[in-house]
């Protein structure tokens, strides 16, 4: 008998249809290579057939539960593909899936399930104990359901779907629907609910899709946070291409090297990782060199890091992403040629240019008007990416997109002649730190109501491993007395830990224009003066 060879090259999927549900790549890869490997995580492998029989159960097992179109469940959890079950389950009843960083504290995850309107809670055994402690403070959470790392005997999550009856989508679920719930820490100091809709993460999928394929026999490596778009959006090639992914519990060293060593050739990272590769060894370094691609953003990049590294895997191609939560992820993208082009290397240090779909202008805050090529300005865009809003949020909604449906960043920037998006600076007072996005206005809230400090401004100062890292400022009262341990302290006990200030620095004053706005631009100046990039 004459065996067939297996496919060789890139993956051709242009004469599948464009899908307009998330679960639609689901099923046909179901259909189509029932068999293959679909998901590996923590020694467990589902096929395709397997794994879409088990978004199937848990649709059922939702409706059973009362979940129906508009209504909203959460996970709160590390990295676990139970995540994205979950999003595609709920999404498959016009639900959506509201994903709770797991790092915040206790009244940060409460604040954040009470706000999506959470009726179903899936929640990581690692975090019962916490869930527990605040049960009492979220009462429209109508049913918990603990799942485990292993799927090990006693799995509640595992029961419910193994007790439940498969059900498909259901006929009123419109590509418009809201299926995921993207919490990102708000500007007032409360964070806000990025409704991303079917069509939105389908059309990021596509865009970003730009410019590179996976060929056959690729592994996606899936270790980015799922409650970050970098997890999320980013697991959802895998889905539209059918390739299998290999998805880690964290994403420290052990647990990505083991993923390579099963195979995993193509993944999105933020720059703290690759800086954490290249100060392991020699074995790391060359273990790391099989990835076909390398994909970085989220995070301020440090350019001798970048130069590092691009001389450590000369096989490897490098991807820059520069993109936000509201547009579901990448909207400008660096390419690999891009990034070895001897011509031009001041672009090591751009984001690149927009993906296919995405409209972006720069603009001048104080008149709305576009800026010349080269001068400084905000930068907006328009694309079907775009989120509809913040969930319940109609003045937050407003404020960020324009009634032309342009998306008003809060970064700062310019483009060159060639259309090169440099990201120079930030309006709202956001700070990327490892990939998390980190705004002041909460930590100065926090740090406010110590008894000592009289003001405080909080600020990202640079950091080689994570980027940028939280600085604060602050001023005493009179006859007051505070050290920088006790401020730190005072931060642990209320904000996520990776949200607390590393340092504290205690000034007579801080520094303020005429109208008595305190200047942070100088606070920042002496940390970031004659550094090559500020963010990316």
């Amino acid at each position: 008998m004459t065996q067939t060879a297996a496919p060789a090259g890139p993956i051709d999927t242009s004469d599948l249809p464009e899908p307009r549900f998330l679960d639609e790549r689901l099923t046909h890869w179901a259909q189509a290579t029932p068999d293959a490997e679909a998901v590996t995580y923590l020694g467990r492998t589902w096929t395709w057939a397997q794994w879409h029989d088990r978004v199937r159960r848990l649709t059922g097992a939702l409706a059973d539960l009362g979940v129906g179109r508009g209504d909203v469940v959460a996970f709160l959890d590390k990295n676990h593909p139970a995540c994205v079950e979950l999003s595609l389950a709920a999404s498959s009843l016009g639900a959506a899936n509201a994903i709770v960083n797991f790092r915040l504290a206790g009244a940060e995850v409460d604040y954040a399930v009470n706000d999506s309107g959470a009726k179903v809670l899936l929640v990581g055994s690692e975090l019962m104990g916490l869930v527990d402690s605040i049960r009492d403070r979220i009462p429209g959470v109508e049913h918990v359901v603990e799942v485990t790392p292993d799927g090990a005997e006693g799995d509640a999550y595992e029961a419910l779907l193994a007790g439940a009856s498969p059900r498909e989508r259901s006929a009123d679920v419109d590509p418009g629907d809201t299926a995921l719930l993207m919490y990102s820490s708000g500007t007032t100091g409360y964070p806000k609910g990025v409704m991303i809709t079917h069509r939105n993460l389908l059309a990021h999928t596509v865009a970003a899709h730009d410019g590179w394929a996976f060929d056959h026999g690729d592994k996606n490596l899936v270790a980015m946070p799922l409650f970050h778009v970098g997890g999320s959006s980013y697991v959802m090639f895998s889905v539209y291409d059918g390739v299998p992914s290999v998805m880690t519990r964290d994403p420290d060293g052990a647990s990505l090297a083991g993923a390579i060593m099963q195979g995993a050739n193509r993944t999105f990272l933020v720059p703290a990782v690759l800086a954490q590769v290249l100060g392991s060894g020699e074995d790391a370094v060359r273990l790391f060199g099989r990835l076909k691609t390398f994909t970085y953003g989220a995070a301020p990049m440090p350019l001798p890091l970048l130069r590092r590294a691009i001389e450590a895997w000369p096989d490897t191609e490098f991807v820059q992403v520069y993109g936000l939560t509201e547009v579901c992820g990448v909207v400008t993208h660096l390419m690999d040629d891009e990034h070895r082009d001897p011509e031009h290397p001041e672009r090591l240090v751009s984001a690149g240019k927009p993906v296919p779909g995405v409209e972006m202008r720069i603009v001048a805050p104080e008149t709305g008007e576009d800026v010349a090529v080269g001068e400084h300005g905000e930068i907006w865009f328009r694309t079907d990416q775009l989120t509809p809003g913040y969930h319940h949020k109609p003045e937050a909604t407003a404020e960020a997109i324009d009634a032309d449906g342009w998306f008003r960043t809060g970064d700062m920037g310019k483009v060159d002649e060639a259309g090169y998006l440099y990201v120079e600076d930030r309006l709202k007072d956001m700070i990327i730190s490892g990939g998390e996005n980190i705004y002041s206005p909460e930590i100065e809230r926090v740090l406010a109501e110590h008894p000592a400090v009289a003001e405080v401004a909080v600020i990202g100062v640079p950091d080689e491993r994570w980027g940028e890292v939280v600085k604060a400022v602050v001023s005493l009262n009179p006859g007051a007395s505070a050290s920088e341990e006790e401020l730190v302290e005072h931060c642990r006990g209320q904000l996520a830990r990776y949200k607390c200030p590393k340092s504290v620095d205690v000034l007579e004053a801080l520094p303020r224009n005429p109208t008595g706005k305190i200047l942070k631009r100088d606070l920042r100046a002496s940390y970031w003066d004659g550094r090559e990039r500020r963010t990316v």
